[in-house]
This record gives structure tokens, C-alpha cells and sequence, in this order.
């Protein structure tokens, strides 16, 4: 790889780090703060505002699994950012011959624990609408799986790259793969008569 190549791809890596941490922090301030708020002796609140059960064991329950999930996000964010400064650390080695899918498998994941923890977060959603009552638990979990469909249907077909021998790092492939199939629905990438 060239320096401006490695140079980039670490100012990539170095933006995940970066967010994976701000993500990390903020899941833990959350459980500190549903620490706080579980532990309050004031239950005023409580009662005004939730409708359904308002029972100790109820609330206890809603409260450790708030925080079970803000835990579980803050443990996937912390990992995330292990991984990525591992990927980091073995593209900045320099005169090397770490192999490419060291820093393949360490990037990758690293993205696996990003989006375990962004799915903590959306569950702690509906977890802390979970505290209002069942409608607006049911609302939020109606609205996350509409967000969430949105967000992980890929409508348009992933480009098929290859590495090539010239000093082009990446290359189009003239030809599709034998063993992956184009969805009927969408138009091929390939020119095929």
C-alpha cells in the first residue's frame, strides 16, 4: 500500500475509534443515570405518569433490564474500539509482512460489535418506553422494526471487486461471480446477452 493509501484508511479507522468511544461513554453515563433513577426513594413520578402496572417487583424488573441493555451496548462499543485500534496498530506497522487478513478480520469485527451495540441502543429505546407503560413500549417497538427494515434493506446491488495485479489497488469485475445470483427484481450490473 501506498503511504497516502495506509494514511487514509487510518484516518478512517481512527473516525470509528473515535465514535465507538463517544458511543461506549454515553451507554455508561445512560446506566449510571438508570442507576440513579432506580435507586431513587421518590416515586411520585412514578404514578402520575405510567400506566399499567406500578408494582416494586414491575419497576425493579424494567429498571435491571434498562440497564442490563445499556451495559451490553457500552461492552460492544468498548470492544468495537479494541478491534479498530488493533486494525490501526497492524496498518501502521511499518516494514512489515502482517498479512492483509489480519487487518481484514480485525475491521471487520470491529463493525460487527459497532452494529451489536447500535442494536443494544435501539432495544434500550423501547426498554426505557417499557418504563411509561405497554402502549408506548408497543408504539416504539411497531416504529423500530418500521426504522430498522428501512435501514438494513439493501434496494440497490453491491459492486463486485477484486484485487488485480497492477498497481491499481481495486478493480472492477468484468464478470459475474459464479456462485452469487442477481435478484430477478433489480437490473444486473453486468451486461449479460
Amino acid at each position: 500500500m501506498t503511504p497516502e493509501d495506509t494514511g487514509l484508511a487510518l484516518q478512517v479507522i481512527s473516525s470509528n475509534i473515535s465514535a465507538s468511544t463517544n458511543l461506549a461513554s454515553l451507554s455508561i453515563a445512560l446506566s449510571s443515570i438508570i442507576g440513579t433513577w432506580a435507586g431513587s426513594t421518590s416515586k411520585v413520578f412514578m404514578t402520575e405518569v405510567i400506566y399499567g402496572d406500578t408494582s416494586q417487583a414491575t419497576s425493579s424488573v424494567k429498571y435491571i433490564a434498562l440497564l442490563i441493555c445499556f451495559l451490553a451496548a457500552f461492552t460492544c462499543f468498548i470492544h468495537s474500539a479494541r478491534y479498530f485500534v488493533h486494525a490501526s496498530f497492524l496498518m501502521s506497522t511499518l516494514d512489515s509482512d502482517i498479512p492483509v487478513s489480519y487487518v481484514q478480520t480485525a475491521v471487520i469485527r470491529g463493525g460487527n460489535f459497532w452494529s451489536m451495540g447500535l442494536r443494544a441502543m435501539y432495544f434500550a429505546t423501547t426498554l426505557l418506553l417499557w418504563i411509561f407503560g405497554p402502549i408506548p413500549m408497543f408504539l416504539c417497538s411497531v416504529f423500530m422494526v418500521v426504522i430498522l427494515h428501512f435501514l438494513d434493506t439493501n434496494s440497490t446491488p453491491l459492486h463486485q471487486y477484486r484485487f488485480s495485479s497492477n498497481k491499481r489497488w481495486v478493480k472492477r469485475v468484468d464478470r459475474p461471480p459464479r456462485n452469487i445470483q442477481c435478484n430477478p427484481l433489480y437490473p444486473s450490473p453486468w451486461n449479460i446477452s
